[in-house]
């Protein structure tokens, strides 16, 4: 069992990313098939995508969201990026789900730090560990916590640098 909670993207926020998404496009759902996103994140239900489940590629700005909700002002630092939600409302993560979502061993993630201003406050490059994929994931999220400005961290993709999902201080 982890110690941390993986968040998905708000429901609130959701629903505005279907409609436009954070660089003001409009969605543009699609069937994911065998070669089109099959497997890739869903960061509205933080579980992989099914052939023939109706997707969009949207553009998002986590920690813009986050900064608006906070009343912080990350600056430079706000950034948007490519991720897979669901067309329609999919009631969110499973209720008994376990571990961390997309800890596939051997994958490389980057975890960024930010503190309460939305400032970067550090971060570091994980390779998932074979052994036990949510002791390593937790074991890091352990070392960003262990510094007390920061309040938030980042987990995303090496490859792509899209988040994966986002976890606050407990």
């Amino acid at each position: 069992m982890t110690r941390y909670t993986a968040l998905p993207i708000t429901e609130a926020a959701l629903k505005e990313l279907r409609a436009n998404d954070d660089a003001g496009r409009a969605m543009r759902p699609f069937t994911a098939t065998d070669d089109a996103a099959v497997g890739s994140p869903l960061r509205c239900c933080l579980r992989p995508i099914e052939e023939g489940e109706q997707v969009a590629l949207v553009s998002y700005a986590p920690l813009r969201r986050w900064a608006a909700e906070t009343g912080a002002d990350p600056g430079a630092y706000d950034e948007q990026g490519p991720v897979f939600i669901h067309a329609e409302d999919c009631g969110g993560p499973a209720a008994d789900r376990t571990g961390h979502p997309f800890a596939r061993p051997g994958a490389l993630r980057t975890l960024r730090r930010y503190d309460a201003r939305g400032h970067i406050a550090g971060g570091r490059l994980l390779e998932i560990p074979a052994d036990d994929p949510t002791a390593g994931i937790d074991a890091a999220l352990d070392e960003a916590f262990a510094h007390p400005e920061v309040v938030l961290v980042h987990v995303r993709a090496v490859e792509y640098g899209c988040l994966h999902f986002a976890v606050e201080r407990p």
